[in-house]
């Protein structure tokens, strides 16, 4: 098998691993600096963050939430090479003008590693928790295309000039349009999601990545190629976006190692190696080869359900990475 995959090393090429965390499940911002640190010293390519403000499922998320830009503008000042960025922040939760100097900022403060993900927002009960809007699913999409255009607008006008935009839900007159993120024109843009129609033909317009979280490869595969037919029927090369997906990660030297580690974050063995990436060294390489070959991925998040197994990431960056290389 290993013969197999050093013969067929081109079907990793520039694939890159991502360190994905979900702090809503409890976790305070020290525990993400020590995942984040890990993960550039291990080598990833980038640390990214759910934005959440509530928990999911049958644990306390104690000691509470933490805020997604105050977590990515610290790190922006405690690592020097990582990417980062956040699947997704919710377009429900900023204005879009404050949003966009908020991450600007960050950009700034991270010397140009900064990566946006912006998503409608999706989870009510977290809004209910904070007093936060949830408009209808319909609103929340016009409200969510009309984030794109304002922030990417904002960054995009030239130093000097002012952007004005007049939408249903927003307006923004004579704005100076600053601050500027380093990276220009824009950092990159993320958006993801099951949606059959909207989300392919937003995707088109303002990604740079398209992201699809905890689906199986075939689900994926069909999703892509919505995005891929939606980037030709307005004349852009599809080939531009990257793909990636989101995939929780359960990596041990054995069995037993793999057991264990399914049963800190309450999950069955079988059905994380159905659905995530599972199991040894060996087992997961050839799992991201099949992604790859199946779906064009280029990139794979890796959802570290439990943030205190720094063993884990050092695991995968030892014995999975070089594979990949």
């Amino acid at each position: 098998m290993v013969e197999a995959r050093l013969a067929s090393k081109a079907v990793y090429e520039d694939f890159k691993l991502r360190v994905f965390t979900e702090p809503q499940q409890g976790a305070t911002y020290d525990d993400l600096l020590r995942v984040a640190t890990t993960a550039e010293s291990a080598g990833y390519d980038a640390f990214f963050r759910s934005d959440h403000y509530l928990k999911m499922g049958p644990v306390s998320g104690e000691p509470g939430p933490t805020d997604a830009w105050l977590t990515l503008a610290g790190l922006a000042r405690e690592t020097t090479r990582l990417r980062l960025g956040t699947l997704m922040s919710a377009a429900t939760f900023r204005l879009p003008g404050p949003l966009a100097i908020s991450a600007a900022q960050a950009d700034q403060m991270s010397g140009g590693r900064i990566e946006f993900g912006l998503g409608t927002g999706w989870y009510a009960d977290e809004h209910t928790a904070y007093g936060i809007p949830f408009p209808s699913l319909r609103e929340r999409f016009d409200r969510y295309a009309e984030q794109l255009e304002i922030v990417t607008g904002l960054w995009g006008t030239p130093s000097g000039e002012t952007f004005d935009y007049d939408g249903t839900y927003y307006r923004l007159a004579d704005s100076p349009a600053l601050p500027k993120p380093v990276q220009r024109p824009r950092p990159p843009v993320l958006i993801g999601g099951a949606g059959k129609k909207r989300t392919p033909a937003l995707a088109a317009r303002f990604a740079d990545e398209f992201n699809l979280p905890f689906v199986d490869m075939a689900t994926a595969a069909d999703q892509f190629e919505r995005v891929e037919q939606a980037c030709t029927a307005i004349g852009r090369d599809p080939a531009e976006l990257v793909r990636s997906a989101a995939l929780v990660v359960c990596v041990g030297k054995d069995e037993a190692q793999i057991a264990r580690r399914a049963e800190v974050i309450g999950r069955d063995v079988d059905e994380l190696r159905a659905n995530g990436l599972t199991g040894t060294p060996a087992e997961v390489v050839d799992t991201i080869g099949t992604w790859r070959q199946r779906t064009g991925i280029t990139r794979a998040y890796l959802q570290l359900l439990d943030v205190s197994d720094l063993d884990q990431l050092e695991l995968i960056a030892s014995e999975v990475t070089p594979q990949l290389d």
